[in-house]
């Protein structure tokens, strides 16, 4: 991280302020690249008259969210998404007072938000400083090539290293991702 950090120049880890739509964006970008979400998402974000929110996706019709780029699935997640914050089911007040883990379990139970996505939420949204995401492929390659001279890294290797970033795991990840890629990774 000593040298890592200077070489990566002056920025910094922003939360985009809104908890809808940061969700929407990791589910969009589950599983694909960072460009590829951002072409889908920037196509998505058009379908709605002014901003996306919880009201303006459910108004959006299924056919135009997949013309975008969205698959069935997460055309489904993205509405489930929409419905648990329309319907109020979400503790969005008083996640800045609850731990990681009720945060992400509270999250878990929206189909298509698994531990990775409620990390990313955590790290982008909330800022929260020492978020490890294990699952992430960024992190572990990462990881392996500042780390390993580019051998296999295990999850066990990847907390090991992580250990010494304490209490900063989430800074640490997010400079890790600039190694491989030095634009800033947003949510």
């Amino acid at each position: 991280m000593k040298r890592l950090i200077p070489q990566l120049g002056e920025a910094t880890l922003q939360s985009r302020g809104d908890a809808f739509t940061t969700l929407a964006r990791s589910i969009v970008g589950q599983q694909i690249s960072v460009k590829a979400a951002q072409t889908v998402w920037d196509r998505f974000a058009a379908l709605a008259p002014a901003t996306i929110t919880p009201a303006s996706v459910l108004r959006l019709k299924v056919d135009d969210m997949r013309a975008a780029g969205l698959s069935a699935r997460k055309v489904d997640y993205l509405v489930d998404l929409a419905l648990h914050f329309d319907a109020g089911k979400l503790h969005v007040d008083a996640w800045r007072s609850m731990d990681d883990e009720a945060i992400i379990a509270e999250l878990v139970a929206i189909r298509g938000v698994g531990r990775w996505t409620a990390e990313m939420f955590l790290i982008f949204h909330l800022l929260r400083p020492n978020v490890l995401p294990l699952d992430d492929v960024g992190l572990i390659k990462g990881i392996s090539l500042g780390y390993f001279s580019g051998d296999p890294v295990s999850r066990s290797d990847a907390r090991e290293v992580a250990e010494a970033w304490k209490p900063w795991c989430s800074v640490a990840t997010w400079y890790i991702w600039r190694s491989l890629d030095p634009q800033p990774v947003a949510y």
